[in-house]
């Protein structure tokens, strides 16, 4: 007979596959998952699995690859109510067999597992047993007949203790029931009348700062036996003093009549308030974690020192259990904590594992992404399904995803800042979860468009008035002499200074509409420009705006050879004219330009052209240097401040940097332009160019 796993989470389906299949051939066992199903896959218990899926989604495939990781090798057949390629493709990948649509169709069904048994890949094998046939380890009494083996008493009475020593891990992670069942197990193999162990619990810097310095110090009652609790609420040890502070200094047992507790009248007294004999410290290899007070026997005889030794190392153990307990609750106290930090942010936080589980989702999770009147927590269909795909993606690449902005489809207006980190265990790359947190920015976006349109008008206004400003100074020429046109028009003279003011007018004007024009323009031609020669005519273009006639301009070249910028010509030429007018403007009696031209290597070992412009006037002030570039910034009582706007537009479109060099005093003012580089074609070159 040969077992068929069913896993699925409909009962109907596993009744239809008990009603297609022969009961005499096979045994079908039917489990909700992988996870439920574990022990049957490990031990190679089922001889297949037919696995009831969605492969429209990740968890289907999530599905498969959880019962590969515990049988690499049984057959898998699954059934699906809708196939989709690309999904179908992964499942082949992931090991399934045979992939069958539903209704579950017997014939079809009978006929396949038929296949699968004649195939020599799944023939039938001996089942491996689920379990270990090995017989369980037990801890036994000697028999009468063994004691002979054992000369000394004590090595039976050792392995007796060490028997039963055991019994007390089932309570390793509850303290005081450990602590009891202990003192119990001592008095039923030593007979002990009476004990109490006092611990020295860790304190948490919180704690240490409203504690005083010597409560820090006490030692605690954590469990007693034979003495009344009215009497442990009211005392306490000290590892300052007392059988605390021998113990600490000693780190031995200390009996009641040995001459350090004879000589020490506190430890006399808790003795006697106690009623014991000796005291055991309690140690967990470090450092001393508390302190074991016992009577003698029920007889009222001592207890021998193989007997205190015996309770030592069996107290080393219990301390050992006793920081581990320390630390779990610390780590559980931790993890409490950061749970309700989690429950309490605003932004939305989800932990997913990797079987697609959510494992925590807070407040701000369920109200952004859950459902309404939704009485289960968070699942992960529940997630937008671009979220779930990010989270897949991390889960399976290991790699942490984001920032970055999300706006749900079905709530346009509202936007998310997304980020999901995995989560790893050790030094292992396969992350265990992932962490999902979605910050809800739709008030802060909202604002920030508001600062937007807010700066836009403010630019429009500084804009409308420099504008105003501008036109203004250039139509006063020409509104004045229109005012005396009709009188002096026969006036040559007159005549003449007309014909300089229209012509100072249109050029003020064709400045001003060439720098919208260049700053509201965002394609460009790309043709090779000489870059020598645009020089020359960008410094005759700024002169055209400058009244002094003894403008000066020198250009060096050094010995790199001719050279051909790629980009516009026209644009080009206007961003160099507004560097060199705004040179020329720095010394208007003797105005000159002075350009260096040379070839420097930049940060990714491209070749860039480094041109630099220079005045002779008193230097860009600090303020200056730093606001030069920025729109309508000028020191001058006309012009828009748009120049070198518009020149570092312009540089910039051509992949080139525009920077003022640093002000040294004494120095002139520098204004640096770097662009990308290319050789000059040679005459067949540029014939192949043309053709």
């Amino acid at each position: 007979m040969r077992t068929i796993l069913v896993l699925s989470p409909h009962p109907d389906f596993v009744e239809t596959i008990r009603a297609a299949l022969s009961a005499e051939e096979y045994r079908i066992i039917h489990r909700m998952n992988a996870d439920e199903s574990e022990p049957l896959l490990v031990h190679g218990i089922a001889s297949a699995c037919i696995l009831d899926i969605d492969l429209m989604g990740v968890q289907g495939v999530w599905a498969i690859e959880g019962i590969r990781r515990r049988d690499a090798k049984c057959p898998i057949i699954a059934y699906t109510t809708d196939t989709a390629s690309n999904w179908e493709e992964e499942a082949f990948l992931h090991g399934v067999t045979h992939i069958l649509t539903t209704p579950v169709r017997p014939r079809l069904l009978n006929s396949l597992l038929e296949r699968l048994w004649s195939s020599p890949k799944y023939r039938a094998t001996a089942p491996a047993p689920m379990f270990n046939p090995q017989p369980p380890l037990q801890f036994a009494r000697p028999l009468e007949s063994d004691t002979s083996r054992f000369t000394n008493p004590g090595q039976m009475l050792t392995l007796n203790v060490l028997r039963d020593f055991s019994s007390i891990l089932t309570h390793s992670l509850n303290a005081d029931a450990m602590l009891k069942q202990f003192l119990s197990f001592l008095r039923e193999i030593l007979s002990i009348n009476r004990g109490v162990i006092f611990l020295h619990r860790p304190i948490s810097p919180m704690e240490a700062e409203t504690l005083p310095p010597e409560g820090a110090r006490r030692l605690h009652t954590a469990a007693a036996i034979g003495l009344s609790t009215g009497l442990l609420e009211h005392l306490e040890l000290s590892l300052e003093g007392g059988i605390g502070g021998q113990l600490m200094r000693l780190g031995r047992i200390l009996r009641r009549d040995s001459d350090e507790a004879r000589m020490d009248a506190e430890s006399q007294k808790e003795f006697e308030l106690l009623g014991a004999q000796v005291a055991v410290p309690i140690l967990d290899r470090d450092s001393m974690v508390g302190v074991a007070v016992f009577d003698g026997r029920v007889t009222g005889e001592p207890l021998v020192n193989a007997e205190l030794e015996m309770i030592f190392h069996l107290l080393a153990q219990v301390g050992l259990a006793l920081r581990n307990i320390w630390l779990h609750d610390q780590l559980a106290g931790n993890n409490e904590m950061m749970a309700n930090v989690l429950r309490e942010l605003n932004s939305a936080c989800v932990v997913v594992s990797r079987d697609l589980k959510v494992l925590h989702a807070n407040k701000a999770a369920q109200r952004h992404f859950g459902r309404k009147n939704q009485r289960v927590g968070l699942e992960f269909t529940d997630l937008p399904q671009e979220l779930g795909a990010k989270i897949f993606q991390v889960l399976k690449s290991g790699a942490a995803m984001g920032p970055y902005r999300y706006e749900p489809e079905n709530s346009p207006g509202t936007f998310y800042n997304i980020t999901v980190v995995p989560f790893q265990r050790g030094d292992s790359p396969v992350p265990i979860s992932a962490l999902l947190t979605a910050e809800d920015i739709t008030q802060t976006e909202h604002l920030r468009r508001l600062e937007v349109e807010a700066a836009n008008l403010r630019l429009i206004k500084s804009m409308a008035d420099r504008l105003a400003h501008e036109i203004g100074n250039a139509m006063v020429p020409l509104s004045t002499h229109q005012q005396l046109l009709a009188e002096k028009y026969n006036d040559k003279e007159f005549r003449k200074s007309l014909g300089q003011a229209m012509a100072d007018g249109v050029k003020r004007v064709t400045r001003l509409l060439n720098q919208m024009r260049f700053l509201a323009r965002d394609e460009r031609a790309e043709p090779l420009a000489p870059i020598e020669s645009l020089l020359a005519e960008s410094y005759e273009e700024a002169r055209r705006h400058l009244t002094a006639e003894n403008s000066k301009w020198e250009l060096e070249t050094g010995e790199n050879k001719p050279v051909t910028i790629s980009g516009d010509r026209v644009s080009l030429k206007h961003a160099f004219a507004e560097i060199m007018l705004n040179a020329l403007q720095a010394n208007v009696k003797e105005p000159k330009v002075h350009a260096r031209m040379q070839i420097v290597t930049g940060k990714s070992n491209t070749p860039n052209l480094q041109i630099e412009i220079e005045d002779n006037g008193t230097g860009f002030t600090p303020e200056a240097a730093q606001k030069a570039s920025a729109p309508f910034y000028t020191t001058r009582n006309v012009g828009l401040g748009l120049g070198l706007t518009v020149s570092r537009k312009i540089i910039e479109s051509h992949r080139g940097r525009l920077e003022i060099v640093p002000p040294k005093p004494g120095v002139h003012g520098v204004v640096r332009v770097l662009l990308p580089m290319e050789p000059a074609l040679s005459s067949g070159e540029k014939a192949q160019q043309e053709s």
